[in-house]
């Protein structure tokens, strides 16, 4: 049984279900990936609202008797992205610290925990110092910290991500082994390419931000590996053939733009990049739905 403290739209717990566990609880504070996650993980408990104010007892309220294995989440990462301009005083960064009082409540038998790998190097190191001295104050000893690569493990995008883990049996806590090797990763072609000549579809996410035929015109010079603009390069910048996607983000519908045609990647291309099943759909319009995709973790990753 899985608790998802941060689901987002439920990449965590989309893994995790595919491994064969079972999610239980869902706590969101967006409406619109709450209700995402809600619709694709019917036999849970979504909470909707903001975990600070979610009192230990309402938990446990919804969760009824069971008995929780896993607590996990993707706790916020702006103050800790590079992308997000790695600000060490953003309050968003202690919001781990409401996951340490759940935990201490609940007692699952795991604690998974994912992040941008900046975490790790933020105020000298002291950030996850401070995350693993505060488990260990509630009884999980041995949390250990690992930077994976998305692309290791089956997934066609390179994005790697630092996953904390923790038990509070003494045990050595479990981390898979790399499936791929860097010559064996999966193309961005081979997971979006059915998708190339497909009609705008928005009851699958198919759809990307339309473009009037100037700014089309722009896009038709943009070189793999290069951006539109200069001074926001992670907008706009034309993927790569032949190897796995560049780390996908949302950008206020400026994701970046088909290897091959002029148009940016849709919504269910980057779910595919994602590692998303096509029977995961997005609540939303189309830029929340890339909003979604883009904060979300690659449920194969976790599936493994």
């Amino acid at each position: 049984n899985c608790v998802d403290l941060f689901s987002g739209a439920g990449g965590i717990s989309c893994g995790f279900e595919m491994a064969g566990m079972h999610s239980i609880l869902g706590i969101e504070i967006d409406p619109v990936a709450s209700e995402t996650y809600r619709n694709n993980f019917p036999e849970a408990y979504q909470y909707c609202g903001d975990i600070k104010e979610l009192s230990v007892g309402k938990v446990k309220e919804f969760i009824q008797d069971k008995e929780v294995h896993i607590v996990t989440g993707g706790f916020p990462c702006q103050g800790f992205s590079i992308a997000g301009f790695r600000d060490p005083d953003d309050k968003r960064n202690v919001l781990y610290k409401e996951v340490v009082r759940i935990v201490k409540e609940l007692k699952p038998w795991f604690v998974v925990l994912e992040n941008v790998p900046g975490v790790v190097t933020m105020k000298a190191c002291k950030v996850y110092k401070k995350i693993i001295e505060d488990f260990e104050s509630i009884g999980y000893p041995n949390m250990s910290v690992h930077i994976l690569e998305a692309a290791d493990y089956g997934v066609a995008q390179f994005r790697p991500r630092t996953i904390f883990i923790a038990n509070r049996f003494e045990l050595k806590n479990p981390y898979p082994k790399p499936h791929l090797r860097p010559e064996g990763y999966i193309p961005i072609e081979k997971a979006i390419d059915d998708l190339k000549y497909r009609d705008r579809d928005p009851s699958i996410n198919h759809e990307w931000t339309k473009h009037k035929p100037d700014f089309v015109e722009r896009i038709k010079k943009v070189k793999p590996g290069c951006s539109l603009y200069e001074g926001f390069v992670d907008a706009y910048k034309r993927q790569y053939k032949k190897v796995p996607s560049m780390t996908i983000k949302e950008n206020h519908g400026g994701t970046h733009i088909h290897p091959e045609l002029d148009r940016c990647i849709s919504a269910r291309e980057m779910a595919r990049l994602q590692s998303f099943p096509d029977s995961f759909i997005f609540a939303g319009t189309m830029k929340k739905a890339m909003w979604q995709i883009g904060n979300a973790v690659p449920p194969e990753m976790f599936k493994n």
